[in-house]
């Protein structure tokens, strides 16, 4: 069964990327809200498929489209030792950086990672530089169901 969620007809595109970044007040009183709800705050999908329903919307221009989505794995700067391929793991909270202006933050603090959550590494890419010195790979997560 395909996973399928309403947004703005503009980002309507297979293949699209898009951030989901929570609920609306806005969109307290609208009929289909549901299905536009229907995704995890802060985190990436890729459009597979565009459907041809269509509703109006008070927030997008031109309305919104059912697409069928993806959720994209989270890119994560992980401790090297730990980083091995289709290793399961438990993302626990790390003390926040204190270089925030460094050009990896993103990945050692992704939007859209749950800690405590168990996730699996589906790939172990690049080494990810530390200005703090730790030794970092940049790894892809999937959620575990």
């Amino acid at each position: 069964m395909a996973n399928v969620t309403l947004i703005g007809e503009k980002q309507a595109k297979k293949d699209n990327m898009f951030l989901y970044l929570g609920p609306l007040s806005e969109c307290r009183e609208c009929k289909v809200k549901t299905v536009c709800f229907n995704l995890e705050e802060g985190r990436y999908y890729k459009v597979k498929e565009v459907r041809t329903m269509h509703h109006d919307c008070k927030i997008h221009e031109g309305g919104v489209r059912a697409v069928e989505y993806e959720i994209m794995p989270i890119e994560y700067a992980l401790n090297a030792d730990t980083a091995v391929e289709k290793a399961r793991i438990t993302i626990e909270k790390e003390e926040d950086c204190i270089d925030r202006g460094c050009e990896n933050y993103k990945k050692c603090f992704p939007s859209g990672l749950k800690y405590g959550s168990q996730y699996e590494i589906k790939a172990v890419n690049k080494n990810v530089k530390c200005s703090q010195g730790k030794k970092l790979k940049e790894v892809l997560l999937i959620d575990i169901y």
